[in-house]
């Protein structure tokens, strides 16, 4: 029980390690080959797992060789086009010009239906909005919508916006980051200065932010009870 159990937890470890390796793709996004990697390093991992009397290296082997394959297919997808195509394909336009592309639903084994909870996914609640629907090599629908239907942006009302920037956090749970002090030029000093003008001090803060117009967030942390 003990031997299965430090089993599954190691098998664990070097399984995130590859995942981890593999980069950072929510699963909705996964290109087809690296789903098919994913799928098999799990029924790789889960074999050992659960039989004591497999060597762990009839997993782990294994699960390298699949990384090593998934890093040799990544870069043939990055260098060619052509290799690209062959292992991800092609996006397909499902609606053109405002158009439902019955031959290409029929090709990507597409209903109408779907395609509707596709739209709907993107909050276009009328097929008659899109201008282009393009089905993506990941699976995902991307949708334009017609000029008229869009959403009113400050550039069209030719307004003049201010960059707002990134909103940077320098203290979380009470500790100090001191590497996007860092990135900000800042230090200890001017951040006590800031968080001080709340009443605290950055220790007692849950959360201090900066954001890109110079505006700074301050929340205190909860207080036990008994302590002032």
């Amino acid at each position: 029980m003990l031997i299965t159990f430090i089993r599954s937890i190691f098998l664990y470890i070097i399984v995130l390690i590859v995942m981890r390796l593999m980069g950072k793709r929510e699963i909705g996004q996964l290109q087809p080959f690296e789903l098919a990697i994913s799928i098999m390093i799990a029924d790789l991992a889960s074999t050992p797992m659960a039989d004591a009397g497999i060597p762990l290296t009839n997993g782990i082997i294994p699960i390298l060789a699949l990384l090593v394959m998934h890093l040799v297919i990544s870069m043939i997808n990055i260098k060619s086009i052509k290799g690209r195509e062959i292992l991800c394909g092609k996006p397909s336009i499902l609606i053109y010009r405002g158009r439902i592309d019955e031959k290409m639903l029929r090709k990507e084994r597409f209903t109408v239906n779907e395609l509707e909870e596709r739209l709907r996914g993107s909050n276009v609640v009328n097929i008659g909005d899109v201008e282009y629907a393009i089905l993506e090599t990941s699976g995902q629908v991307t949708v334009i919508q017609k000029p008229e239907k869009k959403n009113v942006t400050v550039e069209d009302l030719e307004l003049k916006s201010e960059y707002e920037g990134l909103a940077y956090d320098l203290v979380l749970d009470g500790k100090v980051m001191y590497e996007n002090l860092k990135i900000l030029k800042k230090d200890y000093q001017w951040l006590e200065k800031q968080v001080t003008k709340f009443g605290i001090k950055p220790e007692q803060a849950l959360i201090v932010t900066l954001d890109g117009k110079g505006q700074i967030f301050c929340q205190e942390k909860m207080r036990k009870e008994g302590k002032k």
